[in-house]
């Protein structure tokens, strides 16, 4: 008896410092890629980045660069001009270099049917590579967001970094182009298509990208059909 009675004792006084002990530590890549910090941040004229979960635009970049923009990202962003908004068919591309490799993943990429952009319901349907041969597109509305392809997806016609990290891709969306389906292209081939009926573009159309990511942007451009 003395001895489950001592038993007991011990155990209720250990269970306060067990309430204490601090939680599990985090795996240790968790934090690992931290978003960095950009020298030089700002925007063209006419620009407007909206970051994830409120990572500063302070560590934004993007600059005019031969034909094109160069950005310089620490947070995962969108970037867009409030002019470029669409409400019926179009067409957009724009061709993405990545640099240098990230230190994990990550996507960019073109986005369409922007809506209320500057709050907390926003909404877009976004379409990215990410340097392995793959592609995905998802649509975000609020802080949720759902597939619309099957996740990452690889395709031939997705490029493939060399390297050194170097990787180069044309993306394309035909918004309604032929009455009945959205196509979605890379470097000119159609790897997903969505019926017309299934999706709302109307809205901004902008740019994407990850994290991390130091890309040359060439020929972004909206056709309104």
């Amino acid at each position: 008896m003395r001895t489950l009675t001592t038993l007991a004792v011990a155990l209720i006084a250990a269970a306060p410092l067990a309430a204490q002990q601090p939680a599990a530590a985090a795996p240790a890549h968790a934090h690992a890629d931290p978003d960095r910090a950009v020298s030089g941040a700002g925007l063209p004229a006419g620009w407007t980045a909206r970051t994830d979960r409120g990572g500063p635009t302070t560590n934004v970049k993007v600059v005019p660069q031969g034909k094109g923009l160069h950005l310089t990202l620490g947070p995962s962003s969108i970037l867009y001009r409030s002019a470029d908004s669409v409400t019926g068919a179009f067409h957009t591309l724009a061709t993405f270099t990545r640099t240098k490799a990230p230190a994990h993943p990550e996507g960019y990429g073109l986005f369409v049917a922007g809506r209320n952009l500057d709050g907390e319901a926003q909404q877009y349907v976004y379409f990215l590579v990410r340097g392995d041969g793959s592609y995905l597109i998802k649509r975000r509305n609020g802080a949720a967001t759902e597939n619309i392809s099957a996740g990452w997806v690889t395709h031939a016609a997705a490029t493939t970094a060399d390297a050194s990290g170097k990787a180069v891709d044309r993306l394309e969306i035909d918004g309604k182009a032929d009455g009945s389906n959205v196509n979605f292209r890379i470097n000119g081939q159609i790897v997903h298509t969505i019926k017309a009926a299934d999706i709302d573009l109307r809205g901004i159309v902008g740019l994407r990208a990850n994290h991390n990511l130091d890309l040359q942007v060439d020929g972004f451009d909206i056709h309104r059909l």
